[in-house]
């Protein structure tokens, strides 16, 4: 109550205590008025007090803080979550604005964005759980009032590992070349295997092809180690691209790929290797000395230095000499010539031992055999060995009876030729001649004989000049002159050599018994040993081809361990058996009589001869090396003999006549291995060198 002028006093609302519009907005008041009568009377009045809104407030969030999780796949524009904050005022005190807190990272408001008027928060760019695992936001809430009122929250946003990221092979050292004949378990290159996911997505694990050589070694923290598990060979695989595959254990799993290169380094463990075993050259005899024979050719599997090739000959000797005399190589590429020129008649086969070399420590090395065969040449002449007196350059002379009559045989001009095959094929020509009417020359053995019966008309003195020619190309030919005396009463020389044959002395008829036994013996042993190959070969007639008799092409007759060999010259008129002991190869045609399957084992070789022209040489060579031998002229007219019969047998059964003759060796064999006696050597002699079928066409 308040006093005012002439004592009156009046009501006064007042404020008692702070007013809160948000507690009670309007206060209902009844004010009463009483007098001092009585009865006292009174009176009321309503008073309605609104109280206006004053920014005493500010915004409230529903939550001091706020969190939510997502998934780092999340698409933009996804809605995260809604803030909610109120204000207790009203009007424009009571409208709240939302915005990020003005600190807030450049980071958060590029990737979130919110409504200001709603709250509400959505995604703005893309998550990466490998940069930002959890974003903290600071939020604001601002009214409209005056001053403006503002109160702040906290949102965490939790980013969720999604398995988006491949494994990586990281090489923490880069890989080296390994030698390939390294150890088990060497070390190759260092590697680390990174997944940037976490938990089980960033568990890792490596794997190999199949049948690789290499294998990981896990050490520490996803650290391996590449190495060998078995034997490298540089040779098969010079270099491997080794891919290996790291998978995480993410759901669905991702796997990558790195392939490694790695080096395999050479080791010489490859010798050369030559493109034969061995080689055959075929050289004509009188070549041009330096030029080359052939070239032979190495590889090595191996590289750079161990793979460089150097040839050399290795020493060794053809008839006593240093094989470097013959020939030389070219060291860088294999190429073998010649020192001198060759001759078929001194040499006609020889081998050669070249070795290829690598350059690599230790080197190695392998061996090839080159075999030269010397190809015969008609180079010689044919030369004369019977009549001795022709052979000795001088004028041979012949007696015949005045009654011979037409084919009588007045002497046999017998000569050969120092080549082989088509070279030494000789035949035989009346040149010139006192009647021509009167002699003839056979073609092929050089048999001079009457044409017609000698009448008393005829010279007693008769010269012919007899040309001897050989089949080579050109051909090489030579004469002999061939006087001939015409005799009355004379006796055939013929009967007078079996005449002296028919006189032996002692130790000629010790020979001839030992002959006998021998001859009788063996002939029993072959005619068995035939006759049981003869069944053998017609019960295997349909199943084997054991037993033949064929011309050509047999496998074996070059075959120097195969020492049964008849090879006789077919090409035109048969001259002559070719026999020796260790000639590799004929350049004649062969035939080959195969008995059985081991009948190629046997211990004798038919082939030709070494040839010579002077008979006394050979004559004096033989004698040399046969000192207890006796040469004699009945030795001679035994042998001649000897081969007259054998020759007159070919024509009759050349299958016989070749039995005959192999069996008339092999008892000189005999005779010689049990006596001693050597004086049948000059039977071989005869049969090798001038006799062996000179009549045979």
């Amino acid at each position: 109550m308040k006093e005012v002028e002439d004592g009156k006093t009046v009501p006064e609302l007042v404020l008692e205590k702070p007013l809160d519009r948000e507690k009670k907005a309007v206060h209902q008041l009844l004010l009463t008025a009483l007098d001092g009568g009585s009865p006292v009377m009174s009176g009321t009045s309503q008073i309605t007090i609104t109280v206006l809104d004053v920014n005493d407030n500010f915004p409230v969030f529903d939550q001091t803080s706020y969190k939510v999780s997502l998934p780092e796949n999340t698409a933009k524009h996804t809605f995260v979550i809604k803030v909610t904050a109120t204000d207790a005022d009203e009007g424009p005190n009571g409208e709240v604005n939302f915005s990020f807190d003005s600190r807030t990272l450049d980071s958060v408001t590029s990737m979130f964005e919110i409504n200001s008027v709603t709250g509400e928060i959505y995604l703005k760019g893309d998550l990466d759980y490998e940069k930002d695992t959890s974003y903290k936001i600071e939020i604001t809430a601002k009214d409209k009032g005056v001053p403006e009122m503002e109160s702040h929250c906290r949102l965490q946003i939790d980013v969720v590992d999604v398995n988006d990221n491949t494994p990586e092979i990281v090489l923490t050292s880069e890989p080296q070349p390994v030698r390939e004949d390294a150890p088990s378990g060497t070390v190759v290159a260092l590697l680390n295997a990174r997944d940037a996911d976490s938990g089980d997505n960033s568990k890792v694990t490596l794997q190999l092809p199949k049948g690789s050589p290499f294998t990981l070694k896990p050490s520490f923290s996803n650290n391996y180690a590449l190495v060998t598990k078995g034997v490298l060979d540089r040779e098969s695989f010079s270099q491997y691209n080794i891919e290996i595959t790291a998978t995480d254990s993410g759901s669905p799993p991702l796997s990558s790929k790195k392939t490694i290169p790695v080096t395999v380094a050479d080791v010489n463990d490859n010798p050369p290797v030559f493109s034969q075993s061995s080689y055959n050259v075929y050289l004509k005899e009188n070549g041009v000395p330096g030029s080359i024979l052939f070239s032979v050719s190495a590889s090595d599997l191996d590289f750079g230095e161990n793979a460089k090739i150097s040839y050399s000959i290795l020493d060794s000797k053809v008839q006593d000499v240093s094989v470097s005399s013959y020939v030389y190589i070219n060291s860088d590429n294999g190429s073998i010539y010649s020192m001198h020129s060759f001759d078929y008649e001194k040499l006609k086969v020889f081998q050669i031992q070249v070795q290829a070399k690598d350059q690599g420590s230790p080197s190695l090395s392998s061996n090839a055999t080159v075999h030269v065969f010397i190809l015969d040449q008609n180079d010689n002449a044919p030369a004369v060995i019977y009549p001795s007196s022709a052979a000795m350059g001088s004028l041979a002379h012949q007696r015949m009876p005045r009654p011979a009559k037409a084919g009588h045989l007045v002497t046999k001009v017998t000569a050969v030729d120092a080549d082989s095959g088509h070279n030494a094929w000789i035949s035989y020509k009346l040149k010139e001649a006192t009647d021509a009417s009167l002699f003839t020359v056979n073609l092929y053995t050089g048999e001079v004989r009457t044409k017609r019966a000698v009448s008393e008309q005829d010279d007693s003195s008769q010269r012919l000049l007899i040309e001897i020619r050989d089949d080579g190309e050109p051909a090489q030919s030579s004469t002999v002159t061939v006087s001939i005396l015409l005799e009355d009463g004379l006796h055939e020389p013929i009967l007078d050599l079996r005449q002296k044959v028919a006189e032996p002395s002692k130790k000629n008829g010790r020979i001839a018994l030992y002959l006998i036994l021998s001859l009788a013996s063996v002939s029993v042993l072959s005619l068995l040993t035939f006759l049981i190959l003869a069944v053998k070969c017609i019960r295997n007639s349909r199943s084997s081809g054991s037993c033949c008799m064929r011309r050509g092409d047999c496998d074996d007759y070059k075959n120097p361990n195969r020492n049964l060999q008849i090879q006789l010259n077919s090409d035109g008129p048969i001259k002559y058996v070719e026999v020796l002991g260790g000639d590799m190869l004929s350049q004649s045609h062969s035939f080959r009589s195969c008995m059985s399957p081991m009948s190629e084992y046997s211990d004798f070789t038919l082939i030709k001869p070494s040839s010579t022209t002077d008979f006394k040489e050979v004559i004096s060579v033989l004698d040399a090396s046969l000192p207890d031998s006796t040469w004699t002229f009945e030795s001679q007219q035994v042998s001649r003999n000897i081969i007259e019969l054998l020759c007159n047998l070919y024509h009759k059964s050349q299958t016989l006549a070749i039995l005959y003759f192999t069996c008339m060796c092999i008892v000189w064999y005999l005779y010689v291995f049990f006596t001693r006696d050597t004086t049948l050597s000059y039977f071989l002699f005869f049969t090798n060198k001038y006799y062996t079928f000179q009549n045979i066409s």
